[in-house]
């Protein structure tokens, strides 16, 4: 698919954009915690995609160089605009039930009692808040990692960081998340 794509054949890269708009608008949400300027990022994504698509290189796996594409837009968008991703009661802002619920973490086997679901559904929250108080470099590896499911080491060429690096990231990342979510606790 990639290579018809490579060759500016329309509807392969149509079926790319078709498997990966989801996966791509995941990370970017979760990355910014709003979903105009996540939809405004994979489009940005997407372009530079189609516009570098004849630079990829089929050594490396396609999802780790378009996860990198994305990731990079993320970063650079909230390092010019300095985003705060968190309001100060500590609640993301301005998202519907529907969106928090479709990039929430999935907790659980779904067989849980009310009471069960209900306080996985606040971790759930938790972690989210957490996770979006983290540094954007943090955020982008343990997301990477324990949401998108990525190896360190696809990590680490995604974006292009060395394997140590992206070891300590996760590693601290999983520090801070401990410390705020003891916090929440109390």
């Amino acid at each position: 698919m990639v290579e018809w794509a490579k060759d500016g054949h329309e509807p392969a890269f149509r079926e790319l954009v078709r498997r990966y708009e989801r996966p791509v608008f995941s990370l970017l949400y979760r990355m910014v915690r709003d979903r105009a300027l996540a939809e405004d990022l994979a489009q940005e994504t997407f372009i530079k995609v189609l516009n570098g698509i004849r630079s990829y290189r089929a050594e490396f796996k396609f999802s780790s160089w378009i996860f990198k594409i994305a990731n990079n837009a993320a970063i650079d968008q909230l390092r010019r605009r300095n985003l705060d991703t968190l309001s100060l009661d500590g609640a993301p802002h301005a998202h519907t039930p529907e969106e928090m619920q479709a990039t929430a973490p999935q907790l659980g086997s779904g067989r849980e009692s009310p009471l069960d679901e209900v306080t996985a559904r606040e971790l759930g929250g938790q972690i989210e808040q957490a996770i979006a108080r983290l540094r954007p470099e943090y955020r982008a590896c343990i997301l990477l990692r324990h949401v998108e499911g990525h190896s360190y080491e696809e990590i680490a060429q995604m974006l292009e960081l060395p394997l140590g690096t992206v070891k300590t990231y996760i590693h601290r990342a999983r520090n801070e998340l401990r410390v705020y979510l003891d916090g929440a606790r109390e």
